[in-house]
């Protein structure tokens, strides 16, 4: 019996017999009866183990700050083919995809959203709502955002290893002196809608909430722009064990704990934050966006920017919880 190259220099000895079965499958070689079966058996064997895998990991394109009306055209068209070919488990996208919220601005968002992959989970940004319209600001102020993306401001994906939740956190008006036009809430109707999502969830299955304003803030620097009742929501988040945290809006991206910047947190979870992924609008940093692996107890964040010809990793953080609490590896 005579193997082809590519069977003897394969890399194991299921490598070899997969090799045998499919040069026999296809009159290649001749191959004795009772050496096709083994190889079948091997072959159906590793497809079962990598069927498990596969499984048991999720991977999440997280996305943010598109802003159309100022989008850099090649930039989009890279990201859409990035993402596409990557397939991942879940679509994130962390709001503002506008940049004046005009109907011309949702209409082309809405038609960039029909080019990713899906289930995809999409929250509204502060640039969704009207600044200058007074009337939309404050009466209707996500009516184009809830008729051109999608109408519910609370969506929501499980299976059976992650359980996602979408929060609206883009306001008309925040008590804020340097940012009422733009900073971000959490209701208390809205924690009690991720109590209700939330907490009756197994604690294996692991549980995201996505929304656009952060909840720490870059490396270094002052505690602005943060999302308003972060403390009173992590509460609520540490009662139904939240793992992750994943948001936009100072089109910066950075991880970290949130036990960090809030003394009063007990539980280790997860905050990542996304840089703008197609706008022109950028601070410092290139266009990225964050390819997110979940593999139980290890997160890993793929960094993905615009090279000026195509999305490729440039940095890669690590993050395994051991006895509860997130470690940077």
């Amino acid at each position: 019996m005579f193997l082809r190259p590519s069977c003897r220099m394969a890399g194991s000895v299921a490598g070899c017999f997969l090799c045998i079965y499919r040069l026999r499958k296809h009159h290649c070689v001749d191959v004795p009866h009772s050496v096709l079966q083994r190889a079948l058996r091997q072959e159906r064997a590793t497809s079962r183990i990598f069927s498990f895998i596969l499984l048991a990991l999720r991977t999440i394109a997280h996305i943010s700050d598109l802003h159309f009306g100022t989008v850099d055209p090649a930039v989009a068209e890279g990201l859409a083919r990035d993402i596409d070919a990557r397939t991942p488990s879940v679509v994130v996208a962390s709001g503002d995809f506008t940049q004046r919220a005009r109907v011309g601005q949702y209409q082309e968002a809405a038609a960039y959203l029909k080019k990713l992959p899906s289930p995809q989970i999409v929250v509204p940004g502060n640039h969704d709502i009207p600044l200058w319209n007074v009337i939309r600001r404050f009466f209707f102020p996500l009516t184009r955002y809830r008729r051109i993306i999608n109408h519910d401001l609370r969506p929501s994906y499980r299976d059976d290893e992650v359980a996602i939740i979408g929060m609206n956190t883009a306001r008309s008006f925040s008590w804020s002196w340097n940012g009422f036009w733009k900073d971000g809430r959490i209701s208390e109707e809205q924690l009690l809608d991720i109590k209700l999502s939330m907490c009756d969830v197994p604690a294996a299955v692991f549980k995201i909430v996505v929304t656009h304003h952060p909840f720490i803030p870059p490396p270094g620097e002052r505690m602005k722009g943060m999302v308003h009742g972060a403390t009173r929501a992590l509460a609520q988040l540490e009662e139904c064990n939240v793992d992750l945290l994943l948001a936009g809006h100072l089109h910066r991206g950075y991880s970290g704990d949130v036990r960090t910047h809030y003394e009063a947190a007990r539980r280790s979870i997860l905050s990542v934050q996304a840089s703008t992924a197609t706008s022109t609008r950028r601070r410092g940093e290139p266009n990225a966006y964050n390819w997110i692996t979940i593999d139980r107890d290890v997160l890993t964040i793929e960094v993905r920017a615009w090279n000026g010809g195509e999305f490729a990793a440039i940095d890669t953080t690590r993050y395994r919880k051991s006895e509860h609490v997130w470690h940077r590896e």
